[in-house]
Order: structure tokens, then C-alpha cells, then sequence
């Protein structure tokens, strides 16, 4: 049986990830606890203790405004470190693949972004980002990046569930009405990264979202329209605007527009993905209709 190593096997990406990889491979996951990818030396000895055949890296410093603030630390664990998981899939002749973000681009094209559009990040986050999928690119064209954007799954609380949490609990919901991207369902992707690892091995740079496009304030008002037909009880029903400008607690500047085209993904494999409001729909039915 072949072997997959997913770092960040705790996460909301990655949890799924191993999960629905597990019934074909032999999955050895490492959760942030088990792996400290801003040592080097650390991840080196990790890895070049197993065998594995493929490695899928969903491990990254995520937060956009501790990025900010903690420069160095975003730079070692979001660019260093893929650089030396990529060298060593290299030397191994595994599969790798990194998940990057809609985080590298500016936001000013104000339509949805290709592979080939030039990447010009905005924040640390970002530029740490795409100096990752530089890094990983460099060890090996065979490599792939894979771009994501808002996602959410059951494994760990995203934006629709914290919309979801506060509607329970307060009159009041706000989020943010100018800035769009598109939400992306965990149990699709890791079934598009399943293909893309074993099925379609490609190399370079990919996009990979639900079809669509939406604010944070459309993507929660569509969760909230959810919610209660499904019979959850709500205090808030309706999700107000908010304007990005406003959130004077942000630290880094977020790009307003990151809609990912994901032509190249569907050309490929012939999957085109489906809408972002009924991945939001069957993603509530699911986990909260059981409760």
C-alpha cells in the first residue's frame, strides 16, 4: 500500500484530508504538536526517518496579523520549511504538494485570478506564502502548489460556524460586504487533492475553490438562510454590513479581491467544482442537522 505523509493532520484541511486518504494509503499524519516546521533540522529528521510515497503539506502559519508582527517566524514556517520538504520529496522522488493561498495576490484585478497572473502579496502572510511556493517550485517542477481559498470543513470552527455560534447567541451579526473570495468545502478538496496526487500528478501551480464568488457577508447570510431551514434555532437572522476599512483592529492589509479561477483543475481532471452555496448547504445539513 502506498504512503502519504500530510503534515498539519490536525488541521481543518488536513484532518479531512487524511481521513478520506486513509481508505487507499497508509496515512502518517504530523499535527502541530508533533512538528515544529520552523526548525529545519527538526523536519529534516521527521521526514528522513519514513518512507513515504507522496507528501501533502497543509501545515502553515495562518494568522494573518501575527504574520505581520512575527515576520521571521512566517517566513521559516511558511517558505523555509516547504523548501526543505520539497528538497527532500526531490531526493526521495515523492509527490509533493503545498497548499498556498488566494493571500499571494493584490486583490486589484477584479477578476478572477489564473495561474499565470502575477502574484503580488500585500502582506506578510501573503509574501510568506508565495515565497513557499517559490521555495517548493525551485526544489522541483514536478511539484505542485495548490491555492485555497476560505475554507471551512467539520474539524475545526471556520467563519460559517462562528456566524452560525453568534446568531445563536446574540441580535446582532455583522461581516464584512466588500471584500469576495469564494468559500471551499474541506471534503472536496481532499477529494481533488486525492486526484491531483495520485491520478493526475501535474506539476507547477494550481487553483482549487468551489465555482463562484461571494462577500463574507453574502457567505453568512446564506449560512444564517441555512441554518434555519434546517431548524437551528437563530436570535439574528440576518447578517449586517460591514466594511473592511472599518476593522481598525487589522493589522496587515487584506487584498478585497482573491476569486480563484479554477479552469486548469477542471481541464485536467474534468471535475469542475461545484457551487459554493450548495457546498455551504450540504456542509450545515450535515454537521449540525446530527446534533
Amino acid at each position: 500500500m502506498r504512503k502519504l505523509v500530510v503534515l498539519g493532520s490536525g488541521g481543518r484541511l488536513g484532518a479531512a484530508l487524511a481521513r478520506y486518504c486513509a481508505a487507499d494509503a497508509e496515512v502518517i499524519g504530523f499535527d502541530h504538536g508533533a512538528l515544529d516546521l520552523a526548525s529545519p533540522e527538526a523536519l529534516e529528521r521527521a521526514l528522513e526517518e519514513i518512507d513515504f510515497d507522496a507528501l501533502v503539506n497543509c501545515a502553515a502559519l495562518t494568522q494573518v496579523d501575527y504574520c505581520e508582527k512575527h515576520a521571521p517566524e512566517a517566513y521559516a514556517v511558511n517558505a523555509r520549511a516547504v523548501g526543505v520538504m520539497g528538497r527532500i520529496c526531490e531526493r526521495r522522488k515523492a509527490r509533493c504538494i503545498h497548499i498556498s493561498t488566494d493571500y499571494v495576490f493584490d486583490g486589484a484585478k477584479g477578476s478572477p485570478y489564473v495561474e499565470a497572473d502575477e502574484a503580488c502579496p500585500i502582506s506578510v502572510y501573503g509574501e510568506s506564502k508565495r515565497r513557499g511556493e517559490i521555495e517548493l517550485l525551485d526544489a522541483s517542477s514536478a511539484h505542485l502548489a495548490a491555492r485555497v481559498s476560505w475554507v471551512f470543513g467539520p474539524d475545526r470552527p471556520s467563519f460559517v460556524d462562528q456566524v452560525i455560534r453568534q446568531a445563536r447567541e446574540s441580535d446582532q451579526v455583522q461581516a464584512i460586504g466588500d471584500k469576495w473570495s469564494t468559500p471551499t468545502f474541506t471534503g472536496d478538496l481532499a477529494r481533488w487533492l486525492h486526484s491531483l496526487l495520485w491520478d493526475h500528478p501535474v506539476g507547477g501551480l494550481i487553483h482549487l475553490a468551489q465555482s463562484g464568488a461571494c462577500t463574507w457577508q453574502e457567505y453568512g447570510q446564506y449560512a444564517l438562510d441555512c441554518a434555519a431551514e434546517a431548524g437551528i434555532p437563530l436570535r439574528a437572522r440576518s447578517v449586517n454590513f460591514q466594511a473592511l476599512a472599518d476593522l481598525k483592529a487589522f493589522v496587515a492589509r487584506r487584498p478585497v479581491y482573491t476569486v480563484l479561477d479554477t479552469g486548469r483543475f477542471a481541464r485536467l481532471t474534468g471535475v469542475e467544482p461545484r457551487p459554493w452555496r450548495e457546498a455551504v448547504r450540504d456542509y450545515i445539513c450535515q454537521h449540525y442537522g446530527a446534533r
